[in-house]
């Protein structure tokens, strides 16, 4: 290999990490229809363990956390590493054993959660053995991250890269921590945590898994594209810094806020909702940044849907990082909690904010990564509205239904006795669940229509070979 090709960026590994990211993304919102459809139609389960909602709700989540959103984090964290250490990717044959580890994983990880190999903790239910495996490829990801940043020929390293940086380390740690256990079997394990304890390092990883996986590294996605796209420099890099710090300090402190009213002491709850509170300023500091920087490009955003998504995905950024604070006070969660008010506060943020920003991505990432125009310009725009129309009708649903749900709950009459029956508040939910159906279709149909649209920007197509500068003339991100 000849000293030129040394400085190539590895762009073929990004665009396949793309392809892979849209697939997961299908079927795991395939999966989350066809469950939305079981808790109107119980009997479409047809009496098979396999098709329960208690077996394939956890292929939902882990098939859009690990399969759509890991993958798109790996394309876009490769993507922009390169271009912001003006340098190829460190040990790009690693790159690659990341890729597809990664989604043989993902895939036989599914498949026992089909069987019923599960821990049952959310977010962290595959067993042990797929454990060790995630905490190896995660390492590798690591090691080609910050090994192209030691390699890179330009002094600053962009606030993305911190973004990114920060969603590595913690993620490691909280996985690892979280996954202590004792073996049985290859399937079965216990965790080494007992009672109140476990609950507390399980929420530990379960909100942080959202805090730096869902949010810190889209985060860095957005500082990296937005500027981009909109063609402007970041708002106030200074602000982006200063969001930084204060969101990593304060996340990790925010977990126990989901276990208000149990055995976990009073001032662990409560340093959880203060947290959780302080947290509002990181969060919408970066959404500021984000807007301002685009305020500039008015023009631009009414004819781009690339741009169109990623400005709306801050919209529902804003949204979820109000509502999260709000619903940690005991007076709120006490209606929210175990009710679908808390799926739909989920949603709007995986909706909206993580699926939003992602397809805004790729809208603009898959053109350039092969020097053509988009196949459809008409098909974005129409994925967009149905993205906005699926989002908006399920998180209306959800919000119905969770205050609904919680109200009644709480309902009791002149004796103390609950006025409503577990039973009968369930089955009045049957017309929120039909609007979440009709949403999840939309939101599927549109995800259809950019997966059509850019495998067909893709076909026949190969990765442009652009070179990596030998000096840098100025900070900021190349193209």
């Amino acid at each position: 290999m000849d000293e030129e090709d040394n400085n190539l960026y590895h762009d073929k590994v990004v665009i396949r990490l793309i392809q892979f990211s849209i697939i997961w993304a299908v079927l795991a919102m395939t999966v989350g229809v066809y469950i939305s459809a079981e808790l109107i139609w119980p009997s479409i389960d047809f009496g098979q363990f396999w098709l329960s909602f208690g077996r394939l709700r956890p292929l939902h989540t882990n098939g859009i956390i690990f399969g759509f959103a890991v993958s798109a984090l790996m394309a876009t964290g490769f993507y922009s590493v390169q271009r912001t250490s003006h340098a190829p990717l460190y040990a790009p044959r690693l790159a690659w054993f990341c890729c597809y580890a990664w989604q043989l994983t993902v895939l036989l990880g599914g498949l026992s959660l089909l069987a019923g190999w599960t821990t049952s903790k959310e977010y962290a239910e595959l067993e042990w053995p797929f454990d060790i495996v995630i905490a190896v490829v995660w390492v590798c990801f690591g090691i080609v991250f910050f090994g192209t940043i030691a390699n890179r020929k330009i002094k600053p390293i962009y606030i993305s890269n911190w973004f990114y940086g920060a969603l590595i380390i913690v993620i490691a740690m909280l996985h690892i921590v979280n996954s202590l256990a004792i073996p049985v079997t290859i399937g079965k394990s216990y965790s080494v945590y007992a009672g109140a304890q476990d609950a507390v390092v399980q929420w530990w990883y379960g909100h942080n898994a959202v805090g730096f996986l869902l949010t810190g590294g889209f985060l860095g996605m957005m500082y990296y594209f937005l500027p981009k796209h909109a063609g402007r420099p970041i708002w106030s890099y200074r602000l982006s810094v200063v969001a930084f710090w204060a969101f990593t300090y304060s996340y990790i402190w925010a977990g126990p806020h989901h276990l208000h009213y149990s055995a976990v002491p009073e001032w662990v709850l409560s340093l959880a909702m203060i947290m959780s509170v302080i947290l509002l300023a990181p969060s919408w500091a970066s959404m500021i940044n984000g807007i301002m920087t685009v305020s500039s490009a008015s023009e631009k955003l009414k004819t781009d849907p690339a741009l169109k998504f990623i400005v709306l995905s801050l919209a529902f950024y804003g949204l979820a990082t109000f509502e999260g604070p709000m619903m940690s006070f005991p007076s709120v969660n006490v209606v929210s909690h175990f009710t679908d008010w808390t799926i739909g506060h989920v949603h709007s943020g995986a909706l909206g904010w993580n699926a939003m920003i992602t397809y805004g991505t790729f809208y603009f990432m898959v053109p350039r990564l092969v020097g053509v125009e988009l196949y459809s310009l008409r098909l974005a725009n129409i994925h967009f509205w149905m993205a906005l129309a699926g989002t908006m009708l399920y998180i209306i649903a959800m919000w119905g239904a969770g205050v609904s749900q919680g109200l009644l709950w709480l309902s009791v009459d002149e004796i103390g006795e609950l006025s409503f029956s577990f039973k009968d508040i369930m089955s009045s939910m049957t017309p929120y669940y039909a609007l979440r159906l009709i949403a999840g279709i939309i939101f599927l149909g549109g995800t259809l229509l950019m997966g059509y649209n850019l495998f067909m920007t893709l076909a026949g197509k190969h990765a442009l070979k652009v070179y990596a500068p030998a000096v840098s003339p100025a900070f900021g991100v190349s193209s």
